[in-house]
């Protein structure tokens, strides 16, 4: 049984950028239409257009917009999916100042031959890190906030060795320590939005906006690398993982300091990874809920734990009615791991 993963390559050529500018160009003008037909029939029917009567719309359109017919078909399915789910007959418009570059394509839209792929008559080579495990189903061509492209294949991936260790471990995510398991193994990095907050600064107040993205481009790339090898590693650990509903978003909506550090943290960015490839090696994956977790021992269960923003620097604490002692975070995971 073939599963679906997607490999993210960035692409050699420097002088993609006229290139594939007219192309995203071109696809934001495909959306912008989108949006503006299907508010205008909604405004007249009160019904809502599909992606196939968008496709209908856009027929024959490709030699006028220099763009593959399978681009234009993607562009528009896409803008009714997403119109679809937030139930809004107009999106938000696309130009190329406000959004990054994005072509769609399919499988029978461009070749991949060894470390190049050929879209619309035009080879581009890219940096072939690891090899495609099967065949490409679609993908597009990305633009990250350097203006750097990169484009991404959607494959079918063959099943992998599932996991069967047998063991279950629970996962408390924060902010100090990033990753806490409850089998005692830590995982954490330095705080990477506090390490270069400082050239973040000098940048911003001296207007250079380009090293501004530079630095802000190496915040997520540290993050998203550590987010990556820790998910590996415990997905090839474990057969049942269990992690904490801990929100980002719900951290920073409190408003009591912590929205540099939750962002830091990339939970939402974690937990997604570690179900992916939980579910590609088969291994059980569960969100729970881990209320009182932090101040529950988890030998006896009593709620005996420093409680309070006043006592979050506690790290470590005894149990006052069984006396085991704790450290904070493991036990918190042992917690999240026995819900």
């Amino acid at each position: 049984m073939c599963k679906i993963i997607t490999y993210k390559y960035r692409l050699k050529d420097s002088n993609l950028g006229a290139f594939l500018g007219r192309k995203a160009g071109a696809v934001n003008f495909v959306w912008n239409y989108a949006n503006e037909t299907s508010a205008l029939a909604w405004k007249r029917d009160k019904r809502w257009l599909s992606g196939f009567d968008m496709c209908s719309l856009v027929a024959y359109t490709s030699k006028e917009l220099e763009l593959q017919g399978e681009t234009i078909q993607a562009v528009v399915q896409e803008h009714a999916s997403k119109r679809g789910k937030v139930k809004r007959s107009k999106l938000k418009w696309r130009s190329g100042k406000k959004n990054l570059g994005w072509i769609p394509f399919k499988s029978e839209g461009v070749r991949v031959v060894d470390d190049a792929v050929k879209y619309q008559g035009r080879w581009m080579r890219f940096w072939n890190s690891r090899e495609l495990p099967g065949r490409v189903r679609c993908g597009s061509f990305i633009q990250d906030a350097s203006r750097r492209w990169y484009v991404t294949f959607v494959c079918d991936a063959p099943e992998v060795e599932q996991t069967k260790t047998g063991t279950t471990v629970g996962i408390d995510l924060g902010f100090k320590t990033q990753i806490a398991c409850s089998d005692g193994v830590k995982y954490q990095r330095p705080n990477t939005t506090k390490k270069y907050e400082d050239k973040l600064a000098i940048a911003q107040r001296a207007g250079h906006k380009k090293r501004a993205t530079t630095i802000h481009n190496k915040i997520k790339n540290v993050r998203s690398d550590f987010n990556h090898k820790a998910s590996a590693e415990l997905v090839k650990r474990h057969s049942i993982i269990k992690v904490g509903n801990v929100s980002s978003k719900a951290m920073i909506a409190r408003k009591k300091g912590f929205a540099k550090s939750a962002t830091d943290a990339g939970w939402y960015q974690f937990k997604t990874l570690l179900q992916y490839k939980a579910s590609r090696h088969g291994v059980e994956f569960k969100v729970v809920n881990e209320a009182w977790s932090t101040v529950t021992c988890s030998a006896c269960g009593f709620r005996t734990g420093p409680k309070g923003l006043s006592a979050l620097d506690v790290r470590a604490w005894e149990c006052s009615n069984c006396g085991v002692s704790h450290d904070r975070d493991i036990n918190a995971a042992r917690n999240i791991s026995h819900a």
